[in-house]
Parts: structure tokens; C-alpha cells; sequence
């Protein structure tokens, strides 16, 4: 559950802290680097917009994932970078969303402020340029797999900070 409140909290602020991330030998993966069709989030990610994320509040420049795709057992480094409009409050939220293949293992609505502890944040933020790298110890037990993350993010007024999917991550059996 640690892996999947901290996806959240990273699908739900993407714009972030600055801390040093040690470098991982990913080429050596036997897997692609996720790719997503559709509009997608710049960077090396398999993150894509729910929808256009023009009006959003949180503008998301870029967000990398090393390695991508993701290997449990591994630490997941994201380094992630964007621009607030406006100031986010207590009151903000997120409607998550965690399916593995076609079942639901997750349908919640979170308080943002409370999940930002997670990426070293808390609340208020904002507004400005932020930046963030988070390592993430992924763990072993991974079912294999393709997952699909939702995270609809919104101020205590309703307005949409942004809306991110990572569609179809694949875990693939033990290595």
C-alpha cells in the first residue's frame, strides 16, 4: 500500500521538491520503456492527461521515471517539474483510481494535503515553479501484471489542479 499512496501522491502533485537521486542501471532491463498513446505527459513516463490540461491549475512541464517501466524490487527514482497557477489549501483532493487489469483494487477520494507528505510537501503551495525528485523502494511482491492509476486532483473550490492516468504498467515476473 506504501507503493501505491506514494504513486498517488506523485500523480497527484507532480510539482515538487529537490533532493539528490542516486543513478540506476536500468539498460540492462530486459523490458521497453512504457510507451503511451494519446496525450502524454513530457518526459520518460507512462503518464498521459485524462484531459486537455490547458485551464489546469497545475501546469506540468516534465517527469521522468528511472527505470521506466518500473521494476519491483528496484528503487524508483521520479524527478518531476512544473508550475503552480495558484495557491493549493487545505480542502484540496484527489479522486483515485487503481485498477489491475479489468478488476478495481482501489476507488477512494484522498485529502491532497494529507498525501503530499508523501513527496515531502505540505500544504499551502504555491503558487510558482517547482521541482521535484523522489526515490521510491518498490516492493518484491509485485503481483505481475498491467495496472492503470488515476488521480483527478481538485482545489477545496472544486477547480481541477490536473488529472493524470498511467495507463497499462506492466510488472513483469521475477528477474
Amino acid at each position: 500500500m506504501k507503493f501505491l499512496s506514494t504513486a498517488a501522491a506523485l500523480l497527484v502533485c507532480l510539482a515538487p521538491i529537490s533532493t539528490s537521486a542516486r543513478s540506476l542501471d536500468f539498460l540492462k532491463s530486459s523490458q521497453s520503456p512504457i510507451q503511451v498513446q494519446g496525450k502524454s505527459v513530457a518526459g520518460n513516463n507512462p503518464l498521459e492527461y485524462c484531459n486537455d490540461p490547458s485551464g489546469d491549475v497545475l501546469d506540468i512541464k516534465q517527469v521522468d521515471l528511472a527505470p521506466n517501466p518500473p521494476l519491483p524490487g528496484k528503487t524508483l527514482v521520479i524527478t518531476a517539474s512544473g508550475t503552480l497557477r495558484e495557491k493549493i489549501e487545505e480542502g484540496a483532493y484527489v479522486l483515485l483510481e487503481v485498477k489491475y487489469g479489468l478488476i478495481t483494487l482501489l476507488r477512494q477520494t484522498a485529502d491532497l494535503c494529507e498525501q503530499l507528505v508523501n513527496v515531502d510537501l505540505k500544504c499551502p503551495l504555491g503558487p510558482g515553479d517547482m521541482t521535484l525528485t523522489k526515490q521510491v523502494d518498490l516492493p518484491r511482491q509485485i503481483p505481475p501484471g498491467k495496472y492503470n492509476v488515476q488521480a483527478d486532483v481538485f482545489t477545496k473550490d472544486d477547480e481541477r489542479i490536473t488529472c493524470l492516468k498511467a495507463v497499462n504498467v506492466e510488472f513483469k515476473g521475477p528477474f
